[in-house]
């Protein structure tokens, strides 16, 4: 009389495994044939490394069955499950053409964008958006800080955030966060070293992704940390996005307002709205006699602000916190103090006015 499937199991469920349960409580045996006397089956282990310790148990349900009345010959084969594949990561490249766009875009969610520019390098900018950023972040607004300062990124240093956005399709990104402020920088996809390399087109095709596909949420505002000068990037920002408004950072002197008139002439030219300027680096206070001195000159923005009918949103000392902070990745805006305070007072003056 032949063996039966359940004579075979009944058998081998008094085999225990070292860490509890049986080959068939475990749900190990595969491919259990019996064909006459013959008794074939596989056991499957959860791993290669899990198998290489199982062939003493192999052996010994061997013996187990083999031991049944009409099993006359037994093969047990024992195997396991491989790594399971790992799909690629998907590729994610920036830059490249820009694609045709039917409208002005606006990233779904978000309510505002603001850019912030200025004429020239050197003006503390990048260092005022970050600021601000984290100031309004502070007020309770959402914010996002974009940095389209393709060729100089400085805002993974400037907000202490480091690391490679996610993509889990391929398509969309997923920012990275600080200070309560949505991130995205170019410089999170290349190594801090290394020059990016980029004709205008490249550079139209980033701004372009990091505006749609980012997954910026809902926000309040979006701040666009602007390169220097009026090119591409400033271009593309004003053609293809729907901007809310600009706001100029310059320092008094004449040689930084050449430059800052010529970014209020493109947003004119563009027909973006400036919302105002702030004047960077007013004034500096010495920290051992409580003097002040005016480096770069007195009152040059606020003269130009007043020349051309607009708000005079903020003069900002030159500080050296301000500069500690921004190397350490804490901008001054986070902590407590007469530059935290002043920051403060722009990012209320930008929300009261609707503009943030």
């Amino acid at each position: 009389m032949s063996v039966t499937q359940e004579e075979i199991r009944n058998a081998l469920e008094r085999l225990a495994l070292p860490d509890g349960g049986t080959l068939v409580s475990r749900d190990m045996l595969r491919a259990l044939s019996i064909e006459g006397g013959t008794v074939r089956f596989v056991i499957e282990a959860p791993s290669p490394q899990i198998a290489e310790q199982m062939e003493p148990l192999r052996r010994a349900a061997e013996a187990t069955v083999r031991e049944l009345p009409g099993v006359e010959e037994v093969s047990v084969v024992l195997t396991a499950h491989g790594p399971a594949a790992q799909k690629p990561a998907p590729s994610l490249k920036l830059g490249g053409h820009p694609k045709p766009q039917a409208a002005p875009m606006k990233p779904a969610g978000v309510k505002r964008i603001l850019a912030v520019a200025s004429g020239k390098g050197g003006v503390g900018k990048s260092t005022v958006s970050a600021n601000l950023a984290v100031a309004l972040a502070r007020q309770g607004r959402k914010v996002g800080l974009l940095d389209a300062d393709i060729y100089g990124p400085s805002q993974p240093r400037m907000m202490g955030v480091s690391g490679r956005p996610a993509s889990p399709d391929g398509t969309t990104i997923e920012p990275l966060h600080a200070h309560g402020v949505i991130v995205m920088s170019i410089g999170f996809m290349v190594e801090e070293r290394k020059a990016v390399v980029w004709r205008g087109p490249m550079l139209m095709g980033a701004l372009q992704q990091m505006l749609g596909q980012v997954n910026w949420g809902a926000l309040d505002v979006l701040i666009v940390d602007l390169p220097p000068g009026t090119g591409d990037v400033q271009l593309t920002l004003c053609t293809k996005a729907e901007l809310s408004g600009a706001i100029v950072v310059s320092t008094p002197q004449d040689v930084a307002l050449l430059d800052a008139r010529k970014a209020l002439d493109m947003f004119e030219t563009l027909k973006t709205p400036v919302l105002g300027l702030i004047e960077n680096m007013s004034f500096f206070t010495c920290p051992d006699c409580g003097g002040t001195h005016e480096i770069f000159g007195s009152g040059g923005v606020a003269a130009e602000a007043e020349a051309l009918g607009l708000p005079l949103l903020g003069a900002l000392p030159i500080d050296l916190e301000t500069r500690l902070a921004g190397d350490r990745g804490t901008p001054v805006a986070a902590g407590a103090g007469v530059m935290s305070d002043a920051y403060a007072r722009i990012a209320t003056g930008l929300v009261q006015g609707g503009m943030a």
